[in-house]
């Protein structure tokens, strides 16, 4: 019973996608939607052994206000360069970070950050060696943007799934 009370919340929110998608709510869509949506959503846990523990919401949320302001500061310096052309000097390039958060949950909100932020993107991550690899469109303080994704989102990151 405690299984189904854990389930409802996802399976309310799949029965409505799912009529919103079929665009009606015929008794028909009703019941078959309810059936599909209470089977996946009683499915669902198996699909994630590993349960994420939020231990600082504080933290959670000033990283987030971080985030916000990096993303608007982002936006503005991508505009510049898009607005300059080749004017504005970008170099774009390929860099390696080395991580120490090893945290599935960590990983991907920090997979989330760096792609959410204008400019940078998630080429890839070498498990074995744990090492991060970004395609910056403007790599001119290589440095600079390590410490950055290493003291304002990994850090923080460690101290909120780790």
């Amino acid at each position: 019973m405690k299984r189904l009370l854990h389930a409802l919340p996802l399976a309310c929110l799949l029965l409505i996608l799912w009529l919103v998608l079929n665009d009606s709510v015929s008794a028909g869509h009703l019941i078959l939607g309810s059936a599909i949506a209470l089977t996946l959503a009683l499915l669902a846990p198996i699909l994630r052994p590993v349960r994420a523990r939020l231990s600082h919401p504080l933290t959670a949320l000033r990283l987030a206000g971080r985030v916000a302001a990096d993303i608007a500061r982002s936006n503005r310096d991508v505009g510049r360069i898009i607005l300059l052309g080749p004017r504005a000097g970008a170099r774009p390039g390929f860099l390696d970070i080395p991580l120490r958060i090893r945290d599935p949950h960590g990983l991907a909100a920090l997979a989330c950050i760096i792609t959410f932020t204008p400019g940078t993107v998630w080429a890839g991550h070498d498990v074995a060696r744990n090492v991060l690899t970004l395609h910056v469109l403007d790599l001119s303080d290589p440095q600079g943007l390590t410490r950055l994704i290493q003291d304002r989102y990994e850090r923080s990151l460690m101290e909120i799934f780790e």
